[in-house]
């Protein structure tokens, strides 16, 4: 189990990076630095939510209540 969430953490914040660092290829130079760092909140918290989401699939899978 324990080997299971240290992948999970590690996919997570790659996974952050990569949705952080797109979003500063896509609009950066584009708009102000405030506006690009809002942006890339915006982006990491809708990517995180969704990561959420999965892993509370999984554990609820897992423990057989779905």
């Amino acid at each position: 189990m324990m080997v299971e969430i240290l992948i999970f953490l590690v996919a997570g914040i790659g996974a952050l990076f990569i949705a952080g660092y797109s979003v500063h290829m896509f609009v950066g130079g584009l708009v102000a630095q405030d506006t690009e760092k809002q942006i890339i909140f915006v982006v990491c918290a809708i990517v995180f939510c969704a990561m959420a989401y999965m892993a509370w699939d999984v554990v609820q899978r897992r423990t057989g209540k779905k």
